[in-house]
């Protein structure tokens, strides 16, 4: 038998800073719990303040070590911190794999620091659906910084750029960090970028190659130009970590000069709006797939007495009727 939920008690804990009744409303957002909406309703009036910094990069360079020494560095700056990090499934349990909680032992114990594995569950672009929803937890928590560290870099995996204020780009040298960055896209959308591991060989170079490429790719927002420092650490010492912290507060103060950090937000609630009614469609879709009309359009479509257009606005009507 489910226990029963009292959302307000539990928000009321969480902005206490009660760590258990953070972590049960993220279960309840994880598990799209029947309370969801409610949750949502009561955090709402307790969010906004909360920065949002997105860490992502390929496999190795070192995110969760960084994200770790990163946020031993806001805490020596008072920040109260929270961290998501975006495991990848295992497709047997569909939780998270990689338990980042377990790299993150040296702020285990720090009442003020809350860290949170999250599964993607087979989403692509390296967020799950409820990370929006968690941030918003971590927010209404009392969270003024929450860092979001993702699976990794590719086509599909830069989803963090819709939900962080600004996004950290690391990578590594001799990993071929560089070109693969070009191809994925990361140049457009990284704001700092930091070569991890930078006592290994070809450090300067990678760094180098970098301040290059990203010289030919910048545009400009809003008529104004952000140029993405490039920071050398070694994050397994704490070394330049706080050049790190630095350049990221340099990013939000540009942003909140320039009014890119509300259009940033406003993107953000769009994502999400957007996101939370695709999935309200998907609901009511298995409806209907749990029927007839969508194999008979298919059935139509296949045998070309109709186009999938039509077949998707008679699809779309059904669904009006569910």
């Amino acid at each position: 038998m489910p226990r029963p939920v009292d959302v307000g008690d539990l928000v009321s804990r969480a902005r206490e800073g009660q760590a258990r009744a953070v972590a049960r409303l993220i279960s309840l957002v994880e598990d799209a719990s029947p309370h969801l909406r409610e949750v949502a309703a009561a955090l709402a009036p307790h969010t906004g303040r909360a920065q949002v910094i997105g860490l992502t990069g390929s496999p190795g360079v070192g995110k969760s070590t960084t994200t770790s020494a990163l946020v031993g560095e806001l805490r020596k700056r008072g920040k109260r911190v929270g961290v998501l990090a975006v495991d990848p499934s295992s497709p047997f349990s569909g939780g998270a794999l990689l338990g980042d909680r377990v790299r993150m032992q040296d702020h285990a114990l720090d009442p003020e620091v809350f860290i949170r594995s999250m599964a993607t569950r087979g989403h692509l672009g390296g967020l799950s659906w409820a990370t929006p929803q968690a941030l918003r937890v971590l927010d209404a928590a009392g969270c003024d910084v929450v860092l979001i560290e993702t699976v990794g870099v590719g086509q599909s995996e830069i989803d963090v750029v819709s939900l962080a204020d600004t996004t950290v780009v690391l990578l590594a040298p001799g990993m071929g960090d560089g070109i693969q960055a070009a191809k994925a896209g990361i140049l457009e959308v990284g704001d700092v970028f930091v070569v991890n591991k930078a006592d290994r060989d070809g450090a300067d170079r990678t760094v180098r190659e970098l301040k290059h490429m990203i010289s030919l790719g910048r545009k400009e927002i809003q008529g104004a130009m952000w140029r993405p420092p490039v920071v050398k650490t070694v994050a397994a010492r704490a070394e330049g970590i706080d050049l790190v912290a630095e350049a990221i507060d340099a990013h939000h103060g540009w942003m909140a000069d320039r009014g890119v950090l509300e259009q940033r937000r406003r993107k953000r609630a769009e994502s999400e709006i957007e996101a939370i009614a695709l999935e309200v469609l998907r609901s009511r879709f298995g409806d209907v797939r749990g029927g007839t009309a969508l194999e008979q359009l298919a059935k139509r479509v296949v045998a070309a007495e109709i186009d999938p257009f039509v077949a998707a606005d008679e699809l779309l009507a059904s669904l009006d009727r569910v």
